[in-house]
């Protein structure tokens, strides 16, 4: 088994003004990283990454995740392989194909297809992991194309910092089964104007099935993959009536999304967090025993620093 390794995040914008004191906090509860997502509403990532580092001594820092279609994989090679450096190697890389398509339509950019967006991911992983080689890199791909580019600052992690790959579909998880060292087991996202959750796909019956994709597209790699999963479709909720707020957990997705879940299938979920923090404790051990997942994002750190603390690296 893995030891569990707990992510921090800020909730919001208005976070970053307690951004200092939230790392350390983070850090020394016991947390192993601090992840900040990427997101044109809201600020960038990168900058307030490399602040964590600088006040923090042990905790990693990351994306959750960066948009691959925001940014050119050489350029963003560059930020990424600095940010490694000015944390003296505790840089993880999150980044994924991009879902939400107001964004794109905010600034012009085409949403393309999925399989497309997925296709220009996998070109960008190799144009990054190439862009960190010594010498001058090469790519001639369909999307990308790389001409002799050298210099580019050389991460300290070698041969370069480990890629998180997070994702809820078989194109994307079997990309991440070749690609990342770590794979965020992620609900679908439903096409259309308004992005919307595909309730299903957070059932503990999806995520087995997404853990087989990985599992054969991974081979004997399998092994070497940390599995993370993360709060979805509401906010951590501690409480001595689990099932009440499941219900009302329900009783929301069936009004969002028109999807029917079981009181039970909510609290069975990986990506539900209600319950006692005894219950929560449990049931994070549950989730490493049954699906080998020891790795989760929180988003209340106060309300789980508990289990934190109980599991952290355990």
């Amino acid at each position: 088994m893995r030891p569990f390794r707990f992510l921090a995040t800020i909730a919001d914008n208005d976070g970053y003004s307690d951004l200092i004191p939230f790392a350390r906090k983070a850090e020394a509860m016991g947390c192993a990283g601090f992840v900040i997502p990427d997101h044109l509403m809201g600020l960038a990532p990168l900058l307030p990454l490399a602040q964590v580092a600088a006040v923090t001594e042990r905790l990693r820092v990351g994306t959750f995740v960066l948009n691959n279609s925001l940014r050119h994989p050489a350029v963003l090679a560059q930020e990424l392989a600095t940010l490694d450096r000015l944390s003296d190697g505790r840089l993880d890389i999150g980044i994924g194909a991009g879902w939400n398509k107001p964004e794109y339509d905010a600034i012009g950019i085409p949403f393309e297809p999925v399989g497309v967006r997925i296709k220009k991911l996998a070109e960008a992983i190799t144009v990054i992991k190439g862009a960190f080689t010594e010498g001058p890199f090469s790519f001639a791909g369909e999307y990308y194309t790389i001409t002799e580019l050298d210099d580019i600052p050389t991460p300290v992690q070698q041969p370069h910092p480990p890629f998180f790959l997070g994702g809820g579909g078989k194109r994307f998880l079997t990309l991440a089964a070749r690609e990342a060292h770590i794979i965020g087991l992620a609900p679908r996202i439903l096409a259309g104007d308004v992005p919307r959750l595909d309730a299903p796909s957070i059932t503990a019956a999806a995520t087995e099935e997404k853990i087989g994709w990985i599992r054969e597209a991974a081979g004997e790699r399998f092994a070497e993959i940390e599995l993370n999963t993360y709060p979805t479709g509401g906010p951590t909720v501690i409480t001595s009536d689990p099932r009440a707020e499941a219900q009302r957990r329900a009783d929301r997705i069936r009004e969002k999304t028109g999807a029917e879940l079981t009181v039970e299938e909510v609290l069975e979920s990986p990506h539900t967090y209600i319950g006692s923090t005894k219950k929560l404790t449990a049931k994070f051990l549950e989730l490493r025993e049954r699906f080998g997942i020891s790795s989760f994002l929180i988003d209340d750190l106060d309300a789980l620093a508990p289990v934190v603390e109980a599991l952290a690296g355990q």
